[in-house]
């Protein structure tokens, strides 16, 4: 199985390590790099050094929100085919649609428990990447 290359957008240093952790258990092979915002995630992609096959989107950040970064990376028909998975404390049903009509492919509420986000980390990997 080819290594996956994952980038998390958010700018929650915990949630950062948590996911890290996460994966780490979830797909052990999996390679995870990180951006603190939207504008941080944009110029990762841009640069082209980094080459990635998920993307994991916090919608709440500074700077640059994970709506605004997700409606610019569709744009660009070099990225725009990265499946994006939000990644989100909201609850709200309206992010869900609003982020599905971006071109978002799921939808995660953050889970409360460390073995809850392991689940939904296989889950999500299991469906994106397939």
């Amino acid at each position: 199985m080819a290594k996956k290359v994952i980038l998390l957008v958010d700018d929650d240093m915990d949630d950062q390590e948590l996911f890290g952790e996460a994966m780490s258990i979830v797909d052990s092979a999996a390679t995870c790099h990180f951006a603190s915002d939207g504008e941080e995630g944009l110029r990762m992609l841009e640069s082209g050094s980094l080459q990635c096959d998920l993307i994991f989107l916090d919608l709440n950040m500074p700077k640059m929100n994970g709506k605004q970064f997700l409606a610019a990376i569709k744009k660009n028909t070099t990225y725009c085919n990265i499946p994006v998975v939000i990644f989100t404390t909201s609850l709200r049903e309206k992010d869900g649609i609003e982020t599905a009509e971006l071109g978002a492919s799921h939808f995660l509420t953050k889970p409360s428990s460390f073995g809850e986000l392991c689940k939904q980390l296989e889950n999500v990997l299991a469906k994106a990447l397939a």
